[in-house]
């Protein structure tokens, strides 16, 4: 049997009408597509790592099913190298359906303390470009981009060691005790130890000592590193030499004068 043209061309025109039209609305339901990011969270990993965790409420009230939505994030410094980036891939978010996931991204803060060490000392921003692509219809592609800032805060901000007291213990020896403190701004707990090393005004090693630290998520820490020291070494001026070990970061030397 055979089809007059005027018959395939009304077919493909009726073709092409349906498709512009299912893709007209279904561009027009991603002003329908809602997401709302819940507030971060950081947490360490049995391996010593920060993992972040994004939550993110999706509620697609469009008139298609979404396929294949996937976001992925990319944290960078202020100078713009990536710290880590990540992505979470949903298969399917069926038309009226409500669901909450987590957006995980995993970062060493080594790495962060190799692009700038200020980031233990000073609070700051991260930026993170977000992309988000999707499948509208089965067969519509659809991909967004943004950017948007994270505040970091650092879990030494100002950092200080206080003016060394000096108590004799014997003819031939003195204590020195130097107050440590500082604020934990980050989101996760700070654990460790500071390893002090005290010099006097020639240079010549004195007295060595350590602290354990322990400082919760947005709380101030207040502690003191103590030094036996021989009279005839010890001076009013000189500095301190300190290093830091903790589960998720080591630092130093990190050198701080007194007197």
């Amino acid at each position: 049997m055979n089809i007059p043209i005027r018959m395939i061309d009304l077919a493909t025109a009726i073709s092409w009408i349906l498709l512009i039209t299912l893709s007209v609305s279904a561009v027009y339901s991603v002003k329908d597509l809602a997401l709302n990011l819940g507030k971060p969270q950081m947490e360490t990993t049995s391996d010593g790592k920060i993992l972040f965790s994004l939550p993110i409420e999706i509620t697609n009230k469009g008139y298609y099913n979404i396929d294949l939505f996937n976001i992925t994030t990319k944290v960078l410094d202020k100078n713009g190298s990536t710290i880590t980036e990540g992505s979470t891939l949903i298969p399917t978010i069926e038309k009226g359906e409500s669901l909450a996931i987590l957006h995980n991204m995993t970062f060493d803060i080594s790495r962060l303390l190799q692009l700038s060490q200020t980031y233990l000392f000073n609070d700051t921003e991260l930026n993170t470009l977000e992309f988000i692509s999707m499948k509208l219809g089965q067969f519509i592609p659809v991909q967004v981009s943004g950017n948007l800032s994270i505040p970091w805060g650092a879990p030494l901000y100002n950092f200080k060691l206080g003016e060394p007291r000096y108590a004799q213990l014997n003819l031939t020896h003195m204590q020195v005790t130097v107050p440590i403190s500082f604020d934990n701004h980050a989101l996760i707990d700070i654990a460790g130890e500071v390893q002090t090393s005290m010099y006097n005004v020639a240079d010549q090693l004195v007295g060595q000592g350590q602290v354990e630290i322990e400082a919760a998520q947005q709380s101030h820490y207040d502690g003191s590193v103590m030094f036996c020291v021989a009279v005839q070494s010890a001076t009013r001026t000189g500095w301190f030499e300190l290093n830091f070990h903790t589960r998720l970061f080591s630092y130093g030397p990190m050198v701080i004068p007194y007197g």
